[in-house]
């Protein structure tokens, strides 16, 4: 890995969320306990979707995307997470450490452009009712897909290959509980300046677009809301752009006051607490905030229970 007089490091330490003994095992349980609804709320969301047929729309097939970009996000970072809670030293090898960082980066870009596209998906739906199934047609959400997937490997292997050639002396202390760009640069003993150069352009096109994408998008939907004449319309289409958008505002909040700072001003135990936000509880919270709250869901899963109890 390294040259000349420096030393090789062949594997980190991850640190992890705490050093209490005594905030180990709840801590332990409480992430223990996300994790399992994660998977269960975002897989049994991608599976109903599947078998659903009437669910089969643009909306729904970015909402099943967005379940799997969560799912896998939250796989790449909790396992690990969790060993620091019931282990005394956390160890991660170097490829094991590189493989991390890439995966993660391409999920949570990922996610930064899918929640643009959702916010679009819904601004058709509601400002240009008619012209919908014409604007997002089958071929038009394929592209964004591929689009979305597209941006998340990109800026993935950006990150890892100027992050390969980042030299790591004697350090291997990891003040994180993952392996994220920010931590693993602070234990470099070369120039880390173009790996800096690259976080804050990479961070401010995918949180800075995707944002202003849905903030554009629901000022435009809300203008159209407040056009119903409907009272309880309007309470209906306002409670569910409210949900929405709490669930953008943090994950890109947090995103944002990781990547959006200079690394001089930012301080890494308050952005290991923002971190947890968009690793963790976002994904969580995502199959309820969009689906588990929605009549087409909720039929669609009573449907499903019932074709059970008939079996």
């Amino acid at each position: 890995m390294t040259q000349g007089n420096h030393s090789t490091v062949t594997e980190f330490i991850l640190i992890g969320l705490t050093k209490k003994p005594e905030l180990q095992l709840p801590l332990f349980l409480f992430f223990i306990g996300v994790y399992m609804f994660t998977v269960v709320g975002n897989l049994g969301m991608i599976l109903l979707i599947g078998l659903s047929s009437h669910l089969h729309t643009p909306m729904y097939y970015f909402l099943s995307s967005l379940s799997f970009i969560d799912l896998c996000q939250s796989t790449v970072v909790t396992p690990k997470m969790l060993v620091n809670f019931v282990m005394q030293k956390n160890i991660i090898s170097y490829p094991e450490c590189m493989t991390q960082l890439y995966f993660f980066a391409a999920f949570v870009i990922a996610e930064c452009h899918m929640l643009g596209a959702m916010a679009y998906d819904r601004y058709v739906a509601i400002c240009s009712p008619l012209l919908y199934n014409v604007t997002m047609s089958y071929q038009v959400c394929s592209w964004l897909l591929v689009g979305v997937y597209s941006m998340g490997l990109i800026g993935a292997t950006a990150h890892t290959v100027c992050m390969l050639r980042v030299l790591f002396c004697n350090a291997d202390i990891i003040n994180h509980y993952f392996c994220d760009v920010l931590p693993l640069l602070e234990l470099s003993c070369s120039s880390t300046f173009v790996n800096e150069v690259l976080v804050l352009c990479f961070s401010a096109f995918n949180i800075l677009i995707p944002t202003l994408t849905t903030l554009s998008s629901y000022i435009f939907i809300i203008a159209s809301i407040l056009r119903i004449r409907s009272s309880e319309g309007r309470a209906k289409a306002f409670s569910t752009c409210s949900s929405h958008i709490s669930a953008v505002a943090l994950f890109f909040g947090s995103t944002a006051f990781m990547y959006l700072q200079p690394t001089s001003v930012s301080s890494m135990d308050q952005g290991k607490v923002s971190s947890v936000f968009y690793t963790i509880i976002v994904p969580m919270l995502n199959p309820v905030i969009y689906s588990l709250r929605n009549k087409d869901v909720k039929l669609a899963l009573n449907k499903f229970l019932e074709k059970r109890n008939v079996l």
